[in-house]
């Protein structure tokens, strides 16, 4: 059994990383967030300490470290906190598994990589489509049909947020790193994964919603639209109530991929706890990919643009 301590416990996506400690048989030693809604821990590990601040939580783990040891720590913090809560978890001189973004710029990961020498410890990141079943097998097709193929992609990816998102951190393109990094970053991932190294990145449409453009990979050509924004949905989808709309087509035919979801953090973590997590080399492409496309400059409706990039973009909700 691995002692854990979790970071960003309030946080949306933490009790994905909450139930993969528990499913794996491990427990959760000390807990830290600014907010103090965190019921949730009872459902899982009621015993765990709860720390408000960093100092108090860094002291507990500190002195628990003396008479026993913190084994990994969870970083599931808003995405610019990642690096340095990484780099105190390493410090420590825990394992870390960490949320996606790993870190908002490429250079960080060499930071790490340097830190990672230092304390002989590990970083492993999220990257969970890369277990999904459907994922696996279509590598697999790829991997094994023509090597000079070119394979033409649309990915399409909506989900809709209200104007909370914009008033918080994941709103603040400083801290988020923009709806590419936002809610893309795993999709950039599996992408590289499949079809190779990153050639060429275009992007058509950036805006506070929304961005769409153009990769292209070693095997092959995507053109991708992402938003936050409901009115971009398909018709056919807003009229069932959805909210969420996930496409993939591969030579304009449909690829299912949209079950298998719940268990992959804890599959994530099995694999994380056998040793064989992803690291930081592995995650450097998709970090590059999001990194230049936050810093492109827009060119417009021209050249391969999905086709929901022509849809009108409204105002920011607070006129930012």
């Amino acid at each position: 059994m691995k002692n854990f301590a979790l970071i960003g416990v309030g946080g949306y996506v933490a009790p994905r990383h909450l139930k993969a400690i528990k499913e794996t048989g491990n427990t959760l030693i000390a807990a830290y967030d600014k907010s103090d809604s965190v019921g949730i821990l009872d459902s899982y590990f009621p015993e765990a300490s709860f720390f408000t601040e960093q100092e108090l939580f860094d002291r507990h783990c500190t002195k628990f470290n003396h008479s026993n040891h913190i084994d990994y720590v969870s970083v599931c913090t808003p995405n610019y906190l990642h690096d340095s809560h990484t780099r105190y978890a390493l410090r420590l001189g825990a394992d870390v598994i960490c949320e996606k973004p790993l870190v908002l710029n490429p250079w960080n990961i060499d930071g790490l990589k340097q830190l990672e020498e230092e304390t002989g410890k590990k970083v492993n990141n999220i990257l969970q489509l890369r277990l999904h079943p459907s994922i696996i097998a279509l590598k697999k097709r790829i991997d094994e049909g023509p090597q000079d193929k070119i394979y033409d992609v649309d990915l399409t990816y909506i989900t809709s947020r209200g104007y909370w998102y914009f008033a918080s951190w994941k709103g603040d393109v400083r801290k988020s790193g923009g709806i590419a990094t936002n809610i893309g970053v795993h999709f950039y991932d599996m992408l590289a994964y499949i079809f190779g190294d990153i050639e060429e990145n275009i992007v058509h449409i950036a805006t506070h919603d929304r961005v769409a453009g153009f990769l292209r990979f070693k095997k092959a050509r995507v053109r991708y639209f992402l938003s936050i924004n409901a009115a971009t949905l398909p018709a056919d989808v807003a009229a069932q109530g959805l909210r969420t709309y996930r496409s993939i087509k591969i030579e304009n035919e449909e690829f299912e991929f949209s079950g298998g979801f719940t268990d992959l953090h804890t599959e994530s973590y099995k694999r994380i706890l056998q040793g064989d997590g992803f690291g930081l080399e592995e995650v450097r492409n998709c970090i590059q990919i999001v990194y230049d496309i936050r810093n492109a400059k827009p060119v417009g409706l021209v050249g391969e643009y999905h086709p929901l990039a022509a849809l009108p973009v409204t105002e920011h909700p607070f006129g930012w």
